[in-house]
């Protein structure tokens, strides 16, 4: 909701992703839930930002007024705890499974509203390094860490699919999907290895098998956000993979197809330090044990 409140009033989403002090395709991939989830299209993209639809608007004055009494309640509990309350620093990649937070967070807070979560996005190298040098409390990783000072749960399996130029689909996607030899020639529109070492060589390893040659691997560094996919698949020489409810709109010229066997399951694991005795840790790891019933 304040996301959404906040994309409003500034007219875009890079000055709301500034104001809120999130990056923008995180913004981006949370109003897109918000409107998957409400059914309806809240607001109208353009090249000069964005603006309410009537539903919007509609919402607008709703989430300001939930938001109003969300800071009152906030407010008013301040006395009963104690003061400053404490954080909890949670590590996230790029994408995540829309649905995949809520329902822990939620659980979260409803048992600790002291905990405040503080998220950043960072690779899965990245929050790997960050939880062994206690700069990270959890972390979303791709991958599993090796040895005994992490502990991991897996919380979510994505069967990924391909992003094609719509006219390119139309002449290789069977009525099971797209076969992942019927790629070759193209490029893939890949992330860097060091973002994701294990990950990146599991995935790479399914290519190469059915005949892809992946040419060279992107630079370090490189973020590898929705907007860089589209274009460089909406060319028409290129593919990139992506899950079935990825949150992202994507225009007319380009379509998902599934992959034929789905060959490619991208997971992600909950990891934690190993010596964690952190009760308001254990709570959000138990919220994502519990089945979905997805």
């Amino acid at each position: 909701m304040r996301a959404f409140v906040a994309v409003v009033e500034e007219g875009g989403l890079s000055a709301a992703a500034r104001r809120l002090h999130v990056s923008q395709p995180a913004l981006s991939q949370t109003v897109s839930a918000l409107e998957r989830q409400l059914g309806v299209q809240l607001l109208v993209r353009s090249s000069t930002g964005v603006q309410a639809t009537e539903a919007g608007m509609t919402l607008l004055a709703e989430a300001r007024a939930v938001l109003a009494r969300h800071d009152q309640a906030l407010a008013a509990m301040a006395r009963h705890t104690a003061a400053g309350g404490s954080v909890l620093r949670l590590g996230i990649p790029l994408e995540l499974p829309s649905n995949l937070l809520s329902r822990p967070l939620a659980e979260l807070a409803a048992a600790y509203p002291e905990t405040r979560v503080q998220a950043r996005h960072l690779s899965t190298a990245q929050q790997q390094a960050a939880l062994l040098a206690d700069e990270l409390d959890v972390g979303l990783l791709r991958e599993r860490p090796v040895g005994d000072e992490l502990d991991a749960v897996l919380v979510a399996e994505e069967r990924l699919g391909v992003l094609l130029a719509a006219e390119l689909a139309a002449g290789i996607a069977g009525p099971e999907g797209v076969r992942l030899e019927a790629l070759a020639g193209l490029d893939w529109v890949g992330f860097p290895r060091s973002g994701s070492p294990a990950w990146y060589d599991e995935l790479t390893a399914v290519l190469r098998s059915h005949g892809l040659d992946l040419g060279l691997p992107a630079p370090a560094g490189q973020s590898l956000i929705a907007e860089v996919k589209l274009a460089a698949v909406a060319a028409g020489g290129a593919f990139a993979l992506a899950p079935p409810d990825w949150s992202q709109p994507i225009p007319d010229t380009i379509t998902w197809r599934p992959l034929t066997g789905h060959p490619l399951v991208r997971r992600t694991w909950a990891v934690w330090p190993a010596a964690s005795r952190r009760r308001d840790l254990g709570r959000l790891v138990a919220a994502f044990e519990q089945p979905t019933g997805g």
